[in-house]
């Protein structure tokens, strides 16, 4: 039965990520792959898809969506007025018009700065892209850049530093683990910082090498285009002070009230934030927003699809865990040899790239396994820490909801549209998360 249960999840892993590669949606793919796990682990069906346990099916999604659908509500509210507005448009237009538009490097390391500042605003990894990718595509063409190295500063900026490392960063992925630990959106700072500029690091030197291997290959514009999308279409936009104030807004007070608030505003200074960023982008944007009825209700209807999407990839991954078969892999994972700090980093990267998520990974880890690291005497902050990077290693992986968006918007497929953006999301997070480890596990 071990075996069978044990072959049993690796087939259903496997199942959900081929599923999704297909194109089958995950509310469909993920009840599909849970099936097959709990027949093969000979679970009870409808206790393990219709229960309201932690590791049945429809509980798992049912609590992930109670704990964190305000998060996702608020900041789909705020991206949806900053896109509607053209205030993410014209922060990088602004930033754009400062570097240059001459240099291909510095044009991409650029779009990287852009989708940097956006996403540690609040904005999601989701609407950034609408933002940027339409916003490089002229600048590549005039260039001549191969349109497929538009993956690397995309995700370099959006699925890094900004998602799991930076001290204060509102992203989901730094807010979940706080629930079980303890901690503040700022935990571990300054080896967060170090991990970061690490992270950094490899990322523009990876970007540099690959640009020039591209130029030396003669790749041009279109050499991998399958698909050419729209360019931008030219609109009144807000001025750039305006349309950054409310992300300025959302970080210094994510920060703020996490360094010097009592423990309540710690633990809901994300919710004031976000709420403030909200009300002062419609007194900012107000004249360039022409139904802001309609536009509120499209952030409110838009935070929908990526809450029940991530919360029913954890859904699977909650199953996963709670299968017999499952067991044996966990028992490997935890008496790995490293030490904790690295069981924690095999085990948060393994549910990223089971479910295609690192928010989805860490809604499943952090409920079951928390208390084994804390009472394995590892500091809170550091557990957080470490999860959130170690989240982030797998986060890209074919089937992934961001991966799967990312190709649509660009145009690109997961031939030429896949391997870069991994490399540089992947080689990002190891990096940082060795130096994590490394720092904090002197510090800590």
């Amino acid at each position: 039965m071990s075996l069978l249960g044990t072959i049993g999840v690796l087939v259903g892993i496997v199942l959900i990520i081929l599923l999704s590669a297909k194109g089958i949606h995950i509310t469909i793919a993920a009840p599909i792959a849970t099936i097959v796990i709990l027949l093969m682990n000979q679970m009870d069906i409808m206790e393990g898809m219709l229960g309201t346990g932690a590791t049945n099916f429809m509980g798992s999604l049912g609590n992930y969506v109670m704990n964190y659908f305000a998060i996702f509500l608020l900041g789909s509210i705020l991206a949806k007025l900053m896109e509607k507005s053209g205030a993410t448009v014209a922060i990088a237009d602004t930033i754009l018009s400062k570097i240059g538009s001459d240099n291909p490097y510095l044009v991409m390391v650029a779009i990287f700065v852009i989708s940097v500042i956006l996403t540690y605003g609040g904005i999601s990894l989701f609407v950034c892209m609408f933002a940027v990718i339409p916003l490089a595509r002229p600048l590549f063409k005039k260039l001549n850049v191969s349109w497929h190295l538009i993956q690397l500063p995309v995700w370099l900026g959006i699925a890094t530093i900004t998602m799991t490392m930076l001290p204060g960063t509102p992203a989901i992925q730094n807010v979940i683990p706080m629930k079980y630990l303890g901690t503040t959106l700022t935990a571990a700072s300054v080896p967060s910082i170090l991990a970061s500029i690490g992270a950094v690091a490899f990322g523009l030197a990876y970007m540099k090498i690959t640009l020039n291997r591209s130029i030396a290959k003669g790749d041009q514009y279109d050499t991998y285009i399958e698909e050419k999308g729209a360019d931008i279409i030219d609109r009144e936009l807000p001025p750039f002070i305006s349309s950054i104030i409310p992300l300025l807004v959302v970080v210094v007070l994510a920060i703020g009230g996490s360094t010097f608030g009592n423990e309540y505003i710690q633990s809901n200074i994300i919710y004031f934030a976000l709420l403030i960023g909200i009300i002062l982008s419609i007194i900012l944007f107000r004249d360039f927003i022409p139904n802001m009825g309609a536009t509120l209700s499209e952030g409110g209807l838009g935070s929908i699809g990526p809450i029940f999407a991530t919360s029913l990839a954890v859904a699977f991954g909650a199953v996963v865990m709670g299968a017999p078969g499952f067991q044996a892999i966990s028992d490997m994972i935890l008496k790995m040899p490293g030490g904790p700090l690295i069981s924690l980093t095999v085990l948060t990267a393994l549910m990223s790239g089971i479910t295609g998520s690192s928010s989805g990974a860490l809604g499943i880890v952090m409920p079951t396994y928390a208390e084994h690291y804390l009472a394995a005497g590892l500091a809170p902050e550091l557990i957080h820490r470490v999860a959130a990077i170690g989240s982030n290693i797998l986060t890209v992986p074919p089937h992934g909801g961001a991966m799967i968006t990312f190709l649509a918007i660009s145009g690109l497929n997961h031939k030429n549209g896949f391997k870069e953006g991994f490399i540089i999301v992947t080689g990002a997070a190891i990096v940082a998360q060795i130096i994590m480890i490394v720092v904090g596990g002197i510090m800590y």
